[in-house]
């Protein structure tokens, strides 16, 4: 299923804006998938050491799923809620951090979607001793020809 919605947020507070185009022509961007509030902070601190190192922005993509009783318009978490939510987690990253909400039915397919090919992202997740949903994520984006790194937090 296509994507249907999707918001962006400005960046965090104190870091400088560019133009949309120059952002995706002139820079490489780093993207984090939202998993847990706990596990996202990790991956953005893993993530905002790479790109400072690379010179690089960070792109925080929270795909939303919308269960399929309610219209892909109205999710179950409103959508202010949200935006204010990861601006603030945004706002903990040390380097410019873009925001982008996408309302959808299946996240795998809307980061699928969403993602350039060969695209370097970094999820977050709890270490466990059998195959976490954020394990299998990272394999699937891997499968799709993108360099998914995985930080595993206790």
């Amino acid at each position: 299923m296509s994507l249907a919605i999707e918001r962006h947020l400005t960046p965090a507070p104190g870091h400088p804006t560019q133009h949309a185009v120059e952002q995706q022509d002139l820079s490489l961007n780093i993207a984090v998938v939202f998993t847990s509030v706990e596990s996202t902070l990790a991956a953005l601190k893993e993530a905002g050491a790479l790109a400072q190192s690379l010179g690089a922005q960070i792109t925080l993509l929270v795909p939303q799923v919308v269960p399929y009783p309610l219209p892909l318009e109205s999710p179950p978490v409103l959508i202010d809620f949200s935006e204010k939510r990861f601006h603030v987690i945004a706002s903990q990253s040390s380097v410019e951090t873009k925001v982008c909400i996408y309302l959808c039915r299946d996240r795998l397919e809307a980061l699928k979607s969403v993602l350039r090919p060969g695209s370097i992202v970094v999820i977050g997740g709890r270490k466990r001793w059998w195959p976490t949903g954020e394990e299998r994520l990272a394999h699937k984006l891997r499968k799709a020809g993108h360099e998914v790194f995985l930080k595993q937090t206790e």
